[in-house]
């Protein structure tokens, strides 16, 4: 076999795994239940510019020209509809540096669930499926129950 499609074949594979890689990775919240809260993860309705939800808030890091924070608006104004107590608040991550660094937002969209009190219990990064959004708020009721 010639040097150039061993390089080739090589190259297909890498970008099959990293393809996959970025499938499975994208959209998937982090934190697990019993992860210790950082104080810089703590947001206020100052931070935000708006009203925490009474139960749970939906804090979406996006950009202008971001197609996937266009679908996570979509989802997480749903989940927002459905949930009681849930709020969503959308923020653009240029009009906002100092707190995106201080989460240590690397992409849009960008994800955090917070409890009633403003801490951050889960996040993810790209855009997450519904199914996955409901389930991190039920983590983070539950959390503020107990």
């Amino acid at each position: 076999m010639s040097t150039g499609i061993v390089v080739l074949v090589a190259a297909v594979a890498a970008g099959v795994l990293l393809s996959v890689l970025k499938t499975w990775y994208d959209g998937r919240f982090r934190r697990s239940e019993g992860q210790a809260v950082d104080s810089a993860d703590h947001l206020t309705a100052d931070d935000l510019g708006a009203e925490l939800g009474e139960r749970a808030t939906l804090l979406q890091f996006s950009s202008a020209f971001c197609a996937p924070c266009r679908a996570t608006r979509r989802i997480l104004s749903e989940v927002e509809g459905m949930v009681d107590g849930v709020r969503h608040v959308e923020l653009d991550a240029e009009s906002h540096l100092e707190l995106v660094r201080r989460l240590n937002i690397l992409r849009t969209p960008t994800v955090l669930v917070l409890d009633a009190a403003g801490d951050t219990v889960t996040r993810a990064s790209g855009a997450p499926r519904k199914a996955d959004v409901i389930a991190a708020l039920g983590a983070a009721v539950d959390r503020q129950a107990s």
